[in-house]
Formats: C-alpha cells, sequence, structure tokens
C-alpha cells in the first residue's frame, strides 16, 4: 500500500565527509613521504565512510499485514512489526537531537526507544503491546497517516 525509500541527502553532511576525506589525504601527502601502499591504504579506508553513507538507504513499507523496516546496509532483511504487536500507531513530529541524539538508527535513553531516520523530524510512532517504541522517520507524514486511516490503525491511545 505504501512504500517510501529515504536516503543522507543533508548537504553538510556530505560537507564533512568529503572535506575530511581531502584533508586526510592532504596530511598524508605532506606530514611524511607517503609509500604507494601507506597511502592507497589511507585512501581506500578514506573512501569506505562516504561510500558507506551513500549507500544507507531506509526503506519503510506499509501494507495490511502490518509495517515493514530495512535500514540498508545495517539489515540484511526487513523488519516485521505486525498490527496484532502494537497497541499505537500514528505520525508524529519530534526532536531528532533532543529525543535521539541525531539521525540513524538511535537508541533514546530517555524513555523513547529505537528511531530509525535518515533526516527531518516527522516520524512513524509505533508502541508496541510488548518491548520498547519505535520511531520511523518519513519525509511523507500526511500520506503515512492516510494510509493507516484507511486500513483502521491510525490509533493514539498509548496502553
Amino acid at each position: 500500500m505504501y512504500t517510501e525509500t529515504q536516503r543522507f541527502t543533508q548537504w553538510w553532511l556530505w560537507l564533512i565527509l568529503i572535506g575530511s576525506w581531502i584533508t586526510m589525504m592532504y596530511s598524508i601527502a605532506t606530514v611524511s613521504p607517503p609509500t604507494t601502499i601507506s597511502f592507497l591504504i589511507s585512501f581506500v579506508i578514506g573512501m569506505l565512510l562516504p561510500v558507506l553513507c551513500w549507500q544507507m538507504k531506509l526503506t519503510t513499507r506499509i501494507s495490511a499485514e502490518g509495517i515493514f523496516v530495512r535500514f540498508f546496509p545495517f539489515h540484511f532483511k526487513e523488519k516485521f512489526f505486525a498490527w496484532d504487536t502494537l497497541s499505537a500507531s500514528y505520525v508524529r513530529t519530534y526532536s531528532p537531537l533532543m529525543e535521539y541524539g541525531g539521525w540513524g538508527i538511535k537508541y533514546s535513553f530517555k524513555g523513547n526507544g529505537l528511531v530509525y531516520n535518515t533526516s527531518g523530524n516527522v516520524g512513524l510512532q509505533l508502541y508496541f503491546k510488548e518491548g520498547d517504541p519505535i520511531l520511523i522517520g518519513t519525509q511523507k507524514g500526511e500520506e503515512i497517516k492516510q494510509v493507516l486511516v484507511a486500513l483502521g490503525h491510525l490509533n493514539e491511545s498509548v496502553k
């Protein structure tokens, strides 16, 4: 019924990653005479972080069976949350920095549970009959609300 794929697209993140890589390459080339192998190893290791960030993607699917989420490359397969395991599901605005300490896969020690997000401040909040809550970031909060209403699973009463 609903699918969304998100990536890390913040310009400042890419500026930091590329700037760090350029700084590292410059320091390796100028501080000591690099050997071919040390330069090659540093180059490859320095490229891994930006490539990893480029490959990361958060995919959310909502169907009549439940909610599927996958944060590649950290999840090899989708995580599934069946509707009958939830006590509440709704879309809310949140503070990524204050509630979870940023973006990515994070756990809140303030009782907010786990978050999967890449950017923004809107998410699909899931409360479970058993276990910690989960928040899944979205860029399409209104669309998710409509899907939850259509499926009869927009429920803000937390049990």
